[in-house]
This record gives C-alpha cells, structure tokens and sequence, in this order.
C-alpha cells in the first residue's frame, strides 16, 4: 500500500509533490525538497535533464539509467533497495528554486517505515531537503546530508558529488 501524500486545502497555486517511490526492498531513501517544475510537468522524479540524478546512479551502479523509460528505471530503482520521496507533499513556488518554496507542508516521513521494513537510512538531497532533518533523525535511522543534484549546486563538480553519494550508498550496500 503506497503512502499517500498529505492532502492540501483546495487552492489553485498549491503545488502537489509526486508519490513515494518505495517498496518492502528499500534500505536507503532519498529525500529531495520538491519536484522541479519540469518533474511536475512529466510526473517524474528528476526529469530535468541538467539535473545529476540520474547520471549519478548510473555511475555508481554500472547501468545508463537514462536510456530506460521511467517506469523502468524505478523498477531498477527499488530492485537495488533504493526509495525516492521529497519531504514537502505541497507547496506554493515560482518556478523551481528551493529558495522560492513557501507554505510547504512536510510529507509523513514517519509512515515510511511501514512500507519500508528494511529501511536504514535517510539521505537529504541537498540544503532545503535537509530541513526535513529533524524528522528524519527521529526515526532511529542513518541520516546523510548529500551535496545537492541540482544544476542550480553548481559549486560542486559531478566527481565530488558522486564520492559523497557513493559513500551514503555504500554503507547500506547498494553501491
């Protein structure tokens, strides 16, 4: 049974985030802030194209992740014990910038491990995610604070990133 995201009032310039991509396999779970407005558009995590996501994961698992259509990279996704979730359900933003989020309401990080029994950890991706860390910390879990994958974290190059990413994946055995 999915976790279903906290419902908004009714509001036209209320954004609503996507659903938790986790299973009974999930150990590590990525925590973004919000879907960007080019996610939103698609329905898909991380589907700006300038975004490090993806490429991240297919450095560090060996496969080109891109070049599966969506449903299958979540299947690759869960299979390796990976979940992907943001910590607001909705919000108000213009555009797709962290620093742009307003009213935004926390998703029920504390109902993931119900669907999620072999959960071990949490990773913030990036500063406005890491937020959240005051929940997430509650739940007796690892809990990492990963460099953004965002083109907006410019300041960081991919290499550096990925030694960050690779070292939370690492020490719950899916990298």
């Amino acid at each position: 049974m999915p976790i279903a995201p906290i419902e908004p009032t009714d509001s036209p310039d209320l954004l609503r985030g996507l659903p938790p991509v986790i299973d009974r396999r999930t150990r590590l779970l990525v925590l973004g802030s919000f879907p960007s407005v080019a996610s939103l558009q698609a329905g898909q995590y991380y589907a700006h194209p300038r975004n490090h996501f993806w490429p991240l994961l297919s450095a560090l698992w060996n496969v080109d992740l891109r070049a599966l259509a969506y449903p299958r990279r979540l299947q690759e996704v869960l299979q390796r014990g990976l979940g992907i979730w943001d910590v607001y359900a909705h919000c108000r933003r213009e555009g797709s910038l962290d620093s742009a989020i307003r009213d935004a309401e926390f998703n029920d990080l504390g109902g993931v491990k119900a669907h999620a029994p072999q959960l071990q950890g949490v990773a913030h991706n990036g500063g406005e995610s890491a937020r959240g860390m005051r929940f997430t910390k509650t739940l007796g879990l690892a809990v990492w604070r990963l460099p953004s994958t965002s083109p907006a974290n410019a300041s960081w190059s991919f290499e550096r990133k990925l030694a960050a990413w690779r070292e939370a994946f690492a020490a719950h055995g899916i990298a």
